[in-house]
C-alpha cells in the first residue's frame, strides 16, 4: 500500500513536472529547433502511460528487497545519454548486483511511446549495468524533447523505488515517496557545483552538479535556453541524491563568451539555490 502511494505521488509530480515543461523554448540540436511542446491531452497520454504500469516483480527483486539490514546498499545510477550513439538515446541503469532483467521497466518506456532498440548488460566492480538504446516508436529516432526525457528519467526512478524499496534512501525522490527515506537533507547537505569550460572551436561544456528533484532536467534546459544559448547534446546522470548534468552548449555557433559563462552560472545559481556554488570558472 505504501509503494503504490509512493507511485501515485510520484505521479502527481511527474505530471506537475511534464505540465511546467510546456512552457519550455528549447533550441536546435540537442533539443527540437523551435518551441515544441507536448498537448495537455499527449502529456496526460505520457503520464498515464507511466504511473499505471503494474508488472509483477520477479522472485529475484523481492528477495533483493527483503536483504539484510546489514548489507551495504549500493548508490542508484540512472544515465541518460545523448552523446554516444548519434541514432539513439542511450539509457543506463546501476545498482549493484541487485538488478534483475528489468522487464518492468523495458515495458514502462514502450508505454511512454518509446522502443527499445537494442539492449545489454554488462560487470565491473560497480555492478551489474543494464544500458537500453531507445527511440521514439513514432519516428525512429532519438528522443529529443527534454520533457520526454524527464518523464523517462522519472519513471525509470519510480521503478527502482517500487520494485527495490531499498533504494529510496539512496534516492533524493525517496524524501517524498519512498518507504526510507535518505539520512542527508537535500536542500541543505547537497552542494551545488558549476562549471563552464571550452570545449572544441565551436562550443562550450556546461557541468552541473546539484540536489536531484523531479523536473530538473526540463528546468535546467528551459534556464540556458532562455538566455539564448543553444544545447547541442549531453548526458543526464542520476547517482544517488545527486543529478550530474552535461551539457555542450555554444552561443551563435561559438564557445560561450565569459561574460556569457557569468550570467549563465548566476542564473542557474540563482535557480539552484544550493548551499555552495563552485565558481572555478570564472
Amino acid at each position: 500500500m505504501v509503494v503504490a502511494m509512493a507511485s501515485c505521488a510520484l505521479g502527481a509530480h511527474l505530471s506537475n513536472a511534464i505540465l511546467k515543461a510546456s512552457e519550455t523554448r528549447v533550441s536546435s540540436g540537442f533539443f527540437i529547433r523551435g518551441a515544441k511542446c507536448f498537448s495537455i491531452f499527449h502529456q496526460r497520454k505520457l503520464l498515464s502511460a507511466a504511473t499505471t504500469i503494474t508488472p509483477r516483480a520477479s522472485t529475484s527483486t523481492v528477495e533483493d528487497a527483503s536483504q539484510s539490514e546489514n548489507d551495504t546498499v549500493p548508490t542508484p545510477v540512472v544515465i541518460i545519454d545523448q552523446d554516444s550513439d548519434p541514432d539513439a538515446t542511450v539509457v543506463e541503469i546501476t545498482f549493484g548486483d541487485r538488478l534483475g532483467a528489468l522487464l518492468d521497466t523495458m515495458n514502462a518506456l514502450k508505454n511512454l511511446g518509446l522502443n527499445v532498440v537494442k539492449a545489454n548488460v554488462f560487470l565491473d566492480s560497480s555492478g551489474k549495468h543494464n544500458k537500453f538504446a531507445i527511440t521514439k516508436a513514432d519516428t525512429g529516432r532519438k528522443v529529443d524533447d527534454p520533457e520526454l526525457l524527464e518523464a523517462i528519467r522519472l519513471t525509470i526512478i519510480n521503478n527502482l523505488i517500487e520494485y527495490h524499496p531499498e533504494s529510496s534512501a539512496q534516492l533524493a525522490m525517496g524524501a517524498a515517496f519512498g518507504i526510507v527515506p535518505p539520512k542527508q537533507q537535500i536542500d541543505v547537505d547537497i552542494a551545488t557545483h558549476i562549471r563552464i569550460n571550452d570545449d572544441g572551436p565551436n562550443r562550450s561544456l556546461l557541468s552541473v552538479e546539484t540536489a536531484d528533484r523531479p523536473g530538473l532536467l526540463v528546468d535546467l534546459v528551459k534556464i540556458i535556453t532562455d538566455i539564448s544559448v543553444a544545447v547541442q547534446s549531453g548526458e543526464f546522470d542520476t547517482e544517488g541524491l545527486l543529478a550530474k548534468a552535461k551539457f555542450h552548449v555554444s552561443y551563435k555557433d561559438k564557445p560561450i563568451s565569459k561574460p556569457l559563462q557569468l550570467v549563465l552560472a548566476n542564473s542557474l545559481r540563482y535557480f539552484l539555490r544550493r548551499p555552495f556554488t563552485e565558481e572555478s570558472s570564472f
